[in-house]
């Protein structure tokens, strides 16, 4: 499925050959991320992603860097992640060496211009305050906040008004040659190309990019001994939950049986959360759960917006499927219609470049190994009852629960005493 070389700058490059595509994905992986900053330092890993779009030596502007994608029909975009940063563009085959150069100028030639500097400090405060007026958006980070307080795996990637604020061009200067480097670096393609020719365009493009040694991300407090509740008020329709318990991490044996644990949980239309708390009791529009996962720890998460009147008797519901699941094995037929949603879905991205990209790039960054999409359907089909019940009686405590609520959020004493498994 993929094959892979490393530079002896310690670049290392991965690719998977699609001759039935007619794209090409370069997605570029850096460990660089919000775990790898001091609290004084919030939110630099993505003002630095920012600025990456935002000129270069060669593009001056903004503008000339987009119109290199966009005049030959690609898409170009990044993010950033608690313990990654990625770049990717994607473009017709025929286009491949544009969007190459055009990401290696990004990355080792952008000119970090002290006005546009300015600009994009303004436009990541606006990313801060639509978040926090998207009570969503705003429950989704608090319970990072509520599972991890006070280091760096729960503070919101983007940081906070006043670190950003406070971020100057120096701050970015120093931070590059400390994450910036090849060994810290995965490049990944996918697509209509063959890894030789990657390969050699690759290593005329960065052979010569300066080795360094890579900062350390700061390790997770997962001590819990009691469950948590925080509730920010906020004059709205409903109140939103996030209703967690602490998780496995990435490369943890566990981690599968886990995903398979949450689809029955709450992916999709037919799954439990979703039949009994909108279906049968009409609780919530939208309810879902889904699954983190980092080094060293993660968390399974259920998000549901609902009616303030309804709030107890949703926590409540949620808890009570949680319990189902710890106390109660799974039915077979539900487990194989929960590994075959799996596995579709899995299947089905992989006929995307960007899909296949990401899969392999995200793997070596994270986990130093690539699994195969036939490997992990093995795994998958090779889970049992026993193992979901019993990764379920390991996680589902009471002493590891944790609730995040925004919205007009009454009666916290009483919640504090539902949170019980």
């Amino acid at each position: 499925m993929f094959q892979k070389t490393v530079l002896n700058n310690g670049l290392r490059i991965v690719t998977s050959a699609m001759p039935h595509t007619r794209s090409v994905c370069i997605s570029i992986f850096i460990g660089a991320g919000s775990r790898y900053e001091q609290p004084h330092e919030a939110g630099l890993s993505h003002f630095v992603e920012h600025l990456c779009f935002k000129g270069t030596e060669k593009r001056p502007t903004a503008k000339e860097i987009s119109e290199t994608i966009d005049g030959v029909g690609g898409v170009l975009n990044g993010g950033t992640d608690k313990e990654l940063t990625v770049y990717w563009v994607k473009v017709a085959r025929p286009h491949y060496l544009v969007a190459l150069d055009l990401l290696v100028d990004m990355l080792r030639n952008s000119k970090f211009d002290p006005v546009e500097m300015e600009n994009e400090r303004k436009v990541i405060i606006e990313e801060l305050n639509m978040s926090m007026d998207s009570p969503q958006s705003r429950v989704d980070i608090l319970i990072d906040e509520v599972m991890w307080p006070d280091q760096a795996l729960g503070r919101d990637i983007a940081g906070n008004k006043d670190t950003v604020s406070a971020i100057s061009r120096q701050m970015v200067l120093d931070y590059l040659p400390r994450f910036y480097i090849p060994g810290n670096t995965v490049l990944s393609v996918a697509g209509d190309i063959s890894h030789e020719e990657v390969v050699d365009s690759v290593a005329k493009a960065f052979g010569d990019w300066t080795v360094g040694v890579a900062g350390a991300l700061f390790p997770a407090e997962n001590s819990q001994d009691a469950p948590r509740l925080r509730a920010e008020s906020r004059k709205t329709e409903q109140v939103h939950l996030c209703l967690s318990v602490r998780g496995v991490s990435h490369q943890h044996p566990d981690r599968f049986i886990l995903d398979l644990l949450n689809v029955v949980l709450g992916e999709g239309m037919s799954s439990r959360l979703f039949l009994e708390l909108r279906e049968k009791r009409g609780l919530a529009y939208d309810i879902h759960s889904h699954v983190t996962y980092f080094r060293d720890s993660g968390s399974l998460a259920i998000y549901a917006g609902v009616d303030p009147k309804k709030l107890e008797l949703t926590v409540e519901a949620v808890l009570s499927e949680l319990m189902r699941l710890r106390d109660e094995p799974i039915p077979e037929a539900e487990i194989t219609k929960a590994k075959e949603m799996g596995k579709g879905r899995l299947l089905l991205r992989m006929e995307d470049t960007r899909s296949v990209a990401g899969w392999m790039g995200g793997q070596e960054l994270l986990n130093g190994k690539i699994l195969t999409v036939d490997e992990v359907v093995a795994i998958v089909d090779a889970i049992t009852a026993s193992e979901i019940q019993r990764v379920a009686r390991e996680l589902f405590l009471t002493s590891k629960l944790s609730l995040a609520l925004v919205g007009p959020a009454r009666n916290k004493g009483r919640l504090q005493k539902l949170l019980r498994l």
